[in-house]
């Protein structure tokens, strides 16, 4: 196999993980904030008075549930723009 091909198929490949990332970080984020959601709401339908107090922290599991999908795109975008496999592939 010459070098143009192992390059293509490193791209290729590199290309179904980057959905992969991209595809089930946004359902595992998506599933996970619908769920959380769901249960605030059913916390503050049972205690209306504990509601300041949920809603903070359920704001606070938002942003941290959102970093990590938003940390998954970075590492999609290191190896979409500049991906460290095809030096070793050059080789």
């Amino acid at each position: 196999m010459d070098k143009l091909q192992l390059v293509a198929m490193i791209q290729a490949y590199t290309g179904i993980g980057i959905g992969l990332i991209i595809g089930l970080g946004a359902l595992g984020a998506c599933v996970g904030v619908g769920i959380m959601c769901s249960r605030f709401l059913e916390g503050a339908a049972r205690q209306p008075e504990l509601m300041p107090q949920l809603q903070a922290k359920v704001f606070l599991l938002l942003g941290l549930i959102d970093a990590s999908f938003i940390i998954g795109v970075g590492l999609a975008m290191l190896f979409a723009f500049g991906n460290p496999l095809i030096p070793a592939g050059l080789k």
